[in-house]
């Protein structure tokens, strides 16, 4: 499973504002784990995946980490996973469906949670686990974004920061992270361009995940 960039800008953007619990559902390679364990010096985090191959690679780069004593990962589907714990901050890079049919293949996002989450099991889940003042942030297809909110809002889960993401200042809009939270508010949104040209990236690409690229 290669490193996208959809996983390297959601562990860039994603914000612990309080607390230390951490859930990162349908972790993959465990990328974005990673990445929070290295911004958040205090964060515990705990990832949940179904697929067995995806797991094993999770728990073979969390036990290979520095970070190690502070990752744990579980094989299971989200839908399963009960705990007492309430999350200070969840977050997933979530396979795409609309009423349940895939509608982008790709092996990246299928072999997270196969064919068995939709956004409004996601979304459940995430209401269940959050605790009151957490923050839940995803990313997915920027097409998708107005049906995702209204399933987030019908769960009293409202946007906070809204980021939409185009490939370059010529592109259509193809990603949107979408933070959540229980309080309602105007969210803050921002665009985020990511190269100039090809392997050229756009400055406010280059703040964001530098810290996480060896050559930038």
């Amino acid at each position: 499973m290669k490193v996208g960039t959809d996983g390297v800008l959601l562990g860039a953007w994603a914000e612990l504002k309080q607390g230390e619990h951490v859930l990162d559902i349908g972790s993959g390679t465990g990328l974005i784990s990673l990445m929070l364990a290295q911004r958040f010096t205090e964060a515990l985090i705990d990832a949940v995946e179904l697929d067995e191959s995806a797991f094993n690679q999770t728990n073979e780069n969390f036990l290979n980490s520095k970070y190690t004593d502070r990752l744990a990962v579980y094989q299971m589907p989200i839908q399963s996973y009960e705990t007492m714990k309430k999350y200070d901050l969840i977050v997933s890079n979530p396979p795409f469906f609309v009423n349940n049919e895939r509608v982008e293949l790709d092996a990246r996002k299928t072999a997270r949670q196969q064919e068995t989450l939709t956004f409004d099991q996601l979304l459940k889940k995430t209401k269940e686990l959050l605790a009151e003042n957490g923050r839940a942030s995803f990313i997915i297809p920027f097409d998708l974004e107005e049906q995702f909110i209204i399933i987030a809002k019908g769960l009293n889960l409202f946007p906070q920061r809204l980021v939409h993401i185009k490939g370059n200042v010529n592109a259509p809009y193809k990603r949107s992270m979408i933070e959540l939270g229980f309080h309602p508010t105007d969210p803050m949104i921002s665009t985020l361009i990511i190269e100039v040209d090809r392997h050229q990236y756009t400055e406010d690409y280059i703040q964001l995940t530098k810290d996480f690229y060896l050559k930038m």
